[in-house]
């Protein structure tokens, strides 16, 4: 992870590059393309995590090949994105062995048994540590494979599909996950219609939506403080307690999921933390990725970020810079993106004559 006694100067590692407070990784290969990472801290500890690992998705040594991308973008501490890092991608292997295949309910089954595995630990360090309750994580995940795009997505973080329209030369973005987030009327409407007894489900504090009063996500793995009442007294600290007791989970761990076969038209998957999109839209997204090379344009991405974002605050690019992890969060959040290109000549490839790929940030 990004570790705030990191001086400003480039130093080279062999999974990827630092500057200051961005790391990144310019290119590399996976079984359908290219990609490329970067990841920029803001809070005092950087609290997203990513992979992408390409290869074996299955525990079996005959099963599928394809790539798995995952974007968490933790909240509250890091333990449980770090915890989704270290196992939900093994806990999709382990069912994809189990089906002998992807499916949606193999994705469902991964999502579940990763929530159920952090609240585990919740239980055994409750009362150690009982903040841990109030630690959670956003998750997206991406698989490709035989020719499909599989989207998996619980909280705010974004995937955008970029696709060449053939008439007008014009890539356009398209969205493949919906965000979970009560900042949107439909979520709202949708919590309202889940607690119809509850008046107080979603309320408005601070000028910002959210889920009584706490947090503006409706689904995630871990924050186990709105989904078991046991873990919603003493010792979790006084902040994060309910004053009335509840008896079904207020947050959710279910993933939206879709599925997409690809067509060669299809060129790119933009995968980032709502920190990307907080400044940037969809399609600007999509336009930048497009119009500029593949190396590096995950990085370009997010200096893009960050340039909207000294602009919204009226300072220079370069004083943002030089503003430290912790007051950073003023001005924007952790920013992680990851962008997979699909070359439409290895789309239906299962099984290349390259080595198993494993990035993580």
């Amino acid at each position: 992870m990004v570790r705030s006694c990191w001086k400003p100067n480039i130093e080279e590692g062999v999974r990827g590059k630092v500057d200051g407070l961005l790391w990144y990784k310019d290119l590399g290969n996976h079984l359908h393309g290219e990609f490329s990472m970067a990841v920029v801290q803001a809070n005092n500890s950087l609290e997203d995590r990513s992979q992408v690992e390409s290869g074996p998705l299955s525990s079996e040594h005959l099963g599928p090949q394809g790539t798995f991308i995952g974007v968490y973008d933790g909240h509250g501490g890091t333990a449980a994105s770090q915890f989704v890092s270290d196992n939900l991608f093994s806990n999709f292997k382990s069912f994809a062995a189990e089906h002998q295949g992807i499916s949606e309910n193999v994705i469902r089954r991964a999502f579940m048994a990763t929530e159920e595995g952090f609240l585990s630990v919740v239980k055994k360090q409750w009362l150690s540590k009982p903040q841990i309750a109030s630690t959670g994580s956003c998750c997206l995940a991406g698989i490709i494979c035989n020719g499909m795009l599989y989207i998996a997505n619980a909280g705010d973080s974004r995937a955008v599909l970029g696709r060449a329209e053939r008439a007008t030369r014009v890539t356009t973005a398209i969205q493949l996950s919906p965000e979970h987030n009560v900042s949107i009327e439909t979520e709202r409407d949708y919590l309202r219609s889940k607690h119809p007894y509850d008046s107080q489900i979603v309320v408005m504090k601070h000028k910002v939506w959210r889920v009584k009063g706490f947090i503006q996500v409706s689904r995630s793995i871990g924050d186990a403080y709105l989904k078991k009442a046991e873990f919603n007294k003493e010792p979790l600290p006084y902040q994060f307690r309910l004053s009335e007791p509840f008896f079904k989970p207020i947050l959710s761990c279910e993933p939206s999921i879709s599925m997409h076969k690809l067509d060669p038209n299809d060129q790119f998957v933009i995968f980032a933390s709502d920190g990307l999109w907080e400044q940037l839209s969809s399609q600007a997204a999509v336009n930048i990725v497009s119009n500029n090379p593949h190396n590096g344009i995950a990085r370009r991405l997010v200096k893009a970020a960050l340039r909207e974002a000294a602009k919204k605050r009226e300072i220079r690019f370069t004083d943002l810079q030089k503003i430290e992890e912790g007051v950073r969060r003023h001005f924007h959040d952790d920013i992680t993106v990851i962008v997979v290109f699909i070359n439409p000549k290895l789309i239906d490839n299962s099984s290349l004559g390259i080595s198993s790929i494993n990035q993580r940030r």
